[in-house]
């Protein structure tokens, strides 16, 4: 395939389309390298549109990485619209990535990041673009090996039949080894054609090729065993862990996209990783263990970026920022070098438990004081001991006290709706938690100019977690404990005013739940829903549930599953999941026990401060948490000339 820019072609079609910007490319701090100079070709995918793609961490690291190396590359590329989907197609041009604007099918690997798995769709148009069979087995050697990565890779077995290839966990080392794999095998003259080099991803040990595993099923619709169909293949595939983040500062020149995006801002991960135990969060379990970067790694990281990229904000993120051992004295020193420069700092995710005043008055410094977001998650105690996530209402109380008495007139809290052992009553505490808010922020702020946001999520069991064997309730269950929420906020008019409500429906959560905890049998639903018009199926004014819900019923008319089956039954300890032989270092035993410990409303600390609970994260895979405090302090900046 000619590896030419495609943009001669591309660039007549921008004036029909919508943000025409995020198709150009040319970004601050993009890479572009010589196409002959190098051996190994990467696209690297956001399956989202470019806005919420482009400030991706996990992609722009990967970018670094990749084109850091002599003999490789890297280029971007994104979904787009369906306005230019359509034209593309009238036109016939290729899938193209933004930096070269190069056709897609024209790279030797197309790594995909999956933070949720509402991009599925998305895929399966960009493949159909770039010209890429959408079924692995009919791929042949010149075509692109599909890799999926991401929190959504831990369970690829829905998109089993469109992937070359999975890889689990942390990807700054691994496609260093991927890429070397891939040119000694073009260097060899290909030896054993495509099934030859994914033998040889295989044989890592870390590299998860589906097509070399299969699947049998019980009468009953359950999975009776996953298991190798070739030598040299491991049973179990293992996920990718980077121990020394110090050693892996990336991204050092952070993109600084053309056209607005979801974070306008430079971000810096503090550190990986979370053992807080809240029993509904994935990304808390499978980044297990907890890896701090040092407050002097994380300074270089904030000097270096800020100067390549020009940014007034840096977000220091984390699943949970303020838990960081030197929270206090990074976010102060921080501070004090950027003060004159006006640069503002933001904790996107803070802990009601471990915010405090200090805190506060430092991330406002400068006068900025973007908004606040704290997650009780549950609107009870009770169910609060049920999801581990320990935060009382007094904690809540005392931590917005400290916010608007500091000059923040906005906090949002974030819930879900939907949560085992749940009922109406623990959702209608949310209105109480909101009012008292409201009450409490005017007392501490001096006046009633304030106002909070209940934001509600319809929760959804992720594999890896406690909650992978939970029922999931249903879109009905889910809306109508909302309503009630929204009234009983709005019965108390003078604080129910000061009081906004967001919430997503239970509908997508259901077509998430399936996408989330389903086996290789929901891929044929996901390719109907694909042919049937689905895209973007993360936008509301995109997604339709009448269309998966077809899908779903003429797919499986025939079979003892359905929707209902893979989302709103409850797993016994005993069932095969789809994701049993693909190894997040978590013991199935211990997340079942925990599984026991939330029926029975048991809290579990958090193991950075404890004895060890053993949830084999450690033990099996020979890592360790690694924490603070360094005591070490960041210079100040030598005066600017």
């Amino acid at each position: 395939m000619p590896v030419e820019s495609l943009f001669p072609r591309l660039e007549a079609l921008l004036p029909q389309v919508s943000k025409p910007i995020q198709y150009v490319g040319g970004e601050l701090n993009a890479r572009t390298k010589d196409w002959d100079a190098v051996d190994v070709h990467w696209a690297l995918m956001y399956p989202d549109a470019y806005e919420v793609g482009v400030p991706n961490q996990g992609v722009q690291i990967l970018y670094e990485v990749i084109n850091e190396r002599d003999d490789a590359l890297a280029e971007r590329t994104y979904a787009v619209w369906p306005d230019l989907e359509a034209l593309m197609r009238e036109h016939g041009i290729s899938q193209f990535t933004v930096d070269s604007h190069r056709p897609v099918g024209a790279f030797d690997l197309l790594g995909v990041s999956f933070s949720t798995e509402l991009g599925y769709t998305n895929l399966l148009t960009a493949l159909d673009l770039a010209g890429i069979p959408l079924h692995a087995a009919d791929r042949g050697p010149d075509h692109p090996v599909v890799i999926a990565g991401g929190h959504a890779a831990f369970n690829p077995e829905p998109i089993a039949d469109f992937v070359d290839a999975a890889i689990l966990g942390d990807g700054e080392q691994i496609v260093g080894v991927v890429s070397d794999i891939v040119r000694d095998w073009k260097a060899e003259g290909r030896p054993g054609g495509r099934d030859g080099l994914l033998l040889r991803l295989a044989a890592t040990g870390g590299v998860y090729v589906p097509r070399f595993y299969d699947v049998t099923y019980l009468p009953d619709g359950r999975i009776d065993a996953v298991a190798p169909n070739r030598a040299g293949v491991p049973e179990r595939v293992s996920k990718h862990t980077v121990m020394d983040l110090d050693e892996w500062p990336y991204p050092k020149t952070p993109l600084v996209p053309l056209a607005e995006s979801v974070h306008e801002r430079m971000s810096v991960e503090i550190f990986r990783g979370c053992t807080r135990g809240c029993r509904f969060c994935q990304a808390g379990m499978i980044t297990r263990p907890v890896r701090e970067r040092s407050i002097d790694g994380i300074g270089e990281m904030v000097r270096s970026g800020l100067a390549a990229t020009g940014f007034e904000e840096v977000g220091l993120l984390s699943l949970s920022s303020a838990d960081h051992s030197e929270i206090d004295p990074l976010v102060k020193q921080l501070a004090d070098r950027y003060e004159d420069d006006k640069v503002s700092l933001s904790l996107p995710s803070t802990r009601v438990d471990a915010f405090n005043i200090d805190l506060a008055k430092e991330l406002s410094r400068n006068g900025r004081r973007s908004g606040l977001t704290f997650a009780p998650e549950g609107g009870s105690e009770r169910l609060r001991r049920v999801i581990n996530k320990m935060v009382s209402k007094d904690d809540l109380i005392n931590t917005v006290c400290a916010a608007y008495g500091q000059g923040w007139r906005q906090v949002k809290l974030y819930f879900m709706c939907g949560l085992p052992t749940e009922t109406d009553e623990d959702v209608l505490e949310i209105a109480d938690m909101a009012h008292d808010v409201i009450r409490a922020g005017r007392e501490s702020a001096g006046h009633k100019d304030i106002r909070c946001t209940v934001s509600i999520g319809g929760f959804v069991p992720k594999p890896h977690t406690p909650f992978q064997w939970a029922a999931q309730a249903s879109p009905e269950v889910v809306d109508a404990r909302l309503a009630k929420l929204r009234a009983a906020i709005n019965s108390n008019k003078s604080l129910g005013r000061n009081v906004g409500m967001r919430y997503h429906d239970g509908e997508p959560s259901m077509v998430e739940g399936l996408l989330s905890r389903g086996d290789r049998r929901v891929g044929a639903v996901i390719e109907q829903v694909w042919r049937d018009g689905g895209r973007f199926d993360g936008w509301s004014e995109h997604f339709s549930f009448a269309r998966w819900v077809a899908a779903a019923d003429a797919t499986f008319a025939d079979a003892p599953v359905d929707l209902a089956w893979y989302t709103l039954r409850e797993r016994d300890g005993d069932e095969v999941l789809p994701w049993d032989h693909l190894d997040s270092g978590l013991d199935k035993q211990w997340l079942w026990d925990d599984w026991q410990d939330a029926l029975g409303e048991f809290e579990q600390d958090d193991c950075r401060w404890t004895p060890c609970f053993d949830c084999g994260v450690c033990s099996n895979m020979g890592t360790d948490i690694q924490i603070g405090p360094t005591g070490r302090t960041l210079l100040p900046l030598a005066p600017r000339g």
